[in-house]
């Protein structure tokens, strides 16, 4: 997908709206939304880069003084969100009413300093504290610590999250932001390790460690995702991204896959018990567990 453009601007270009509708129909013009168009390409699209394209097509039909925020501005910021809200752009301007909702646009009004907001992408966005705690006020608990663990990770300042909790403080759903907040960690690596850690919180699971390096003597064996050392066992969160992570330059993915097989042996061997899981076993939160304690009960033979 290229640029996006605008039905006023091909019109001004001599392109009638008949051969707008011809050109769509011929699949040369994919419609963004109402009045914006892109020419398609062959290129798979992921959903951030999608909801990038409906930013590009909805912010010059705003007009002044509207700022990217909540969703918008996390996927500007390359947090991770979940793909059922990024159905519409999300935006702030500073006032006090004429907040609302539409198909393909979502507006908040709050106040907002010129502080909190800078340029992204080319889009005035709020800036990244701003974005954590306007997001975590709005989404689920997990889709909060995932995108605070992810902002961390990239070098947010745990203080400046924390100035932006206490001006939002009174603000709707500050609480719940307030609580994200507070159980983020920047140790996290993947959106499946945040939301991991918020399932084994609920299960009263907590790992002692994260991202523990193991060592045999002075060789360094792996570092892994979620440690409990009292009981000799070790877990990890099994993403597509973590194997892309692992990749040497030029390699092949089952050679990762086969690497990774060999340090799970090495770490067994060194009388550690290791338990995986993927995403679809994070909606079942009480096989984790039944791996967790019996991996434990193996552990204290």
């Amino acid at each position: 997908m290229g640029r996006v453009l605008l039905r006023a601007d091909l019109v001004a270009r001599g392109v009638a709206d008949g051969e707008l509708a011809r050109l769509r129909r011929l699949g040369d013009l994919e419609r963004v939304r109402r009045g914006a168009y892109v020419r398609p390409d062959a290129g798979e699209q992921t959903p951030e880069q999608r909801h990038r394209l409906l930013i590009g097509a909805t912010m010059p039909q705003l007009g002044h003084g509207a700022v990217l925020s909540h969703v918008s501005a996390a996927v500007q910021h390359d947090l991770p969100v979940w793909r059922g809200a990024l159905a519409a752009v999300h935006v702030t301007r500073p006032r006090a009413g004429g907040g609302g909702r539409r198909t393909v646009l979502r507006r908040h009004t709050s106040p907002l300093e010129a502080g909190e907001f800078t340029e992204v992408l080319g889009w005035p966005t709020t800036v990244v504290a701003r974005t954590v705690v306007d997001h975590a006020r709005s989404v689920p608990f997990e889709q909060g610590v995932a995108a605070a663990d992810r902002a961390l990770a990239q070098g947010l300042d745990p203080v400046l999250l924390q100035l932006a909790i206490e001006r939002e403080a009174g603000w709707p759903g500050a609480n719940l932001a307030r609580r994200v907040v507070a159980f983020a960690d920047g140790r996290s690596e993947s959106a499946g390790e945040s939301v991991s850690r918020v399932v084994l919180s609920e299960l009263g699971l907590l790992p002692t460690n994260l991202q523990l390096p193991v060592l045999d003597g002075p060789r360094f064996v792996g570092r892994v995702d979620f440690a409990w050392p009292e009981h000799r066992t070790l877990a990890e969160f099994d993403g597509r991204v973590k194997y892309g992570r692992l990749l040497e330059p030029g390699e092949d993915p089952g050679e990762a896959v086969w690497r990774e097989k060999v340090r799970e042996d090495l770490l067994r061997d060194l009388g550690w018990q290791v338990v995986r899981w993927v995403w679809s076993d994070l909606a079942h939160p009480d096989v984790i567990a039944q791996r967790l304690r019996r991996a434990f009960l193996r552990a204290r033979r």
